[in-house]
């Protein structure tokens, strides 16, 4: 009789007042606001937060008329840096502009015509890159458990701070967590420990918070099935956490990308997300391949699988594009990717058309994941008639 495969797999979340998500948030509000007035504007935003200033730079090409300090204040503020005591406050930071317009170069290489030495007349990817979409049946929204565990618990952290009931007043914007899951026979069986830093104000004992993690958020939002006996938390491991957000560390946009998408169980490409228009394949077909590969496991045809789409610079087409249901499918790999190529399209202006892309929708894909959440075209299953049936099954 073979023996069962065991083996622990962690992932990690952050919180909304996490410094890098911070930057992430203040890049796709000001995405969110070009396309709120110009649906064809060229963004590129890149965001550095740190103590009491914040800088946005990178490269925007839009007639929308934008007030950037209005932008970057609300985001803040919607985040939750307005105490009193906070050195990164939404109404004192000192804000740098860097915004310049994007590159002809680039952009002669994404336009949709026939420019000297392009041999088409459609949109080109807006860099060259390999994106990656994963889905697999180990929860209901078609995403592993470790990572969907472990937005459950930041989320339930800013539930709670910003409902302002008594007893949260001591819980701050920052905070991190993270959720080890034993598999066997590659199946999530139980959570073997979770570690919750969360930041706080000084006048709170550690013994407080831990109990208040423990109570109000572990055994709120995680299985109780799940939790096995004897299951170690940590709790704000080092002792104290007062001082955080930008004021403790410095803050980038795009450096949270395995939060951001599968907390390391799928594979990734290495590029960002945030503070990009649908035009760069770096974010639109990252999505486009999770929506693929979330149709092909509600098919049935697969408990797991992996979409890998690669693209060149100015060029139409994906330059390969890849399917591995690690052998969990009904039908092989190579049936599957033929109905894939046969339902969806992977030409950058039509995965803007299929997905709606170009639509101030990208601050609600910011935190907690960009997979896995409701209200996302991507996360629709929308063909799934049309891809079974391509399927024959």
């Amino acid at each position: 009789m073979t023996r069962p495969s065991f083996y622990i797999f962690s992932s990690e979340s952050v919180g909304e007042g996490h410094p890098d998500k911070v930057a992430d948030s203040i890049s796709d509000s000001v995405l969110d606001a070009c396309l709120a007035q110009d649906r064809l504007a060229r963004v590129a935003c890149e965001t550095l937060v740190k103590s009491d200033h914040v800088v946005v730079a990178g490269e925007i090409t839009t007639h929308a008329r934008l007030n950037f300090e209005e932008i970057v204040r609300g985001a803040i503020r919607e985040i939750g840096y307005v105490n009193d005591d906070d050195v990164f406050h939404a109404d004192k930071v000192f804000i740098t502009n860097l915004i310049t317009k994007q590159s002809a170069d680039i952009a002669q290489g994404v336009d949709v015509r026939k420019a000297e030495g392009k041999k088409h007349a459609k949109m080109g990817a807006g860099d060259q890159g390999i994106m990656f979409g994963y889905a697999s049946k180990e929860t209901p929204e078609l995403m592993p458990a470790p990572v969907m565990f472990a937005h459950r618990l930041n989320r339930q952290l800013a539930k709670l701070r910003k409902s302002g009931a008594r007893g949260t007043e001591w819980i701050r914007p920052d905070c991190k967590s993270q959720v080890a899951v034993r598999y066997e026979n590659n199946l999530p069986v139980e959570i073997t420990n979770v570690v919750i830093s969360t930041q706080h104000t000084a006048d709170v004992t550690h013994r407080q918070i831990e109990k208040f993690c423990i109570d109000q958020v572990i055994r709120q939002v995680l299985p109780a099935s799940m939790l096995a006996r004897g299951a170690e938390f940590l709790i704000n491991p080092t002792g104290r956490f007062v001082v955080g957000g930008p004021q403790g560390d410095c803050g980038l946009t795009g450096r949270k990308i395995i939060v951001d998408s599968y907390g390391g169980m799928g594979r990734h490409g290495g590029g960002a997300f945030s503070g990009k228009d649908p035009t760069k394949v770096d974010r639109s077909a990252a999505y486009m391949a999770r929506w693929v590969a979330k149709h092909i496991v509600a098919s049935g045809v697969a408990s797991k699988v992996e979409l890998q789409v690669a693209y060149a610079i100015g060029h139409p087409e994906p330059t390969s594009l890849r399917v591995d249901t690690f052998g969990t499918g009904l039908v092989s790999d190579e049936r599957i990717q033929a109905a894939v190529r046969k339902i969806f399209r992977f030409n950058p202006s039509e995965i803007i058309d299929q997905l709606d892309l170009r639509r101030p929708i990208y601050r609600a894909s910011t935190h907690y994941g960009h997979f896995g959440k409701k209200g996302l075209p991507w996360e629709t299953t929308s063909r799934l008639t049309a891809f079974k049936k391509a399927l024959k099954i």
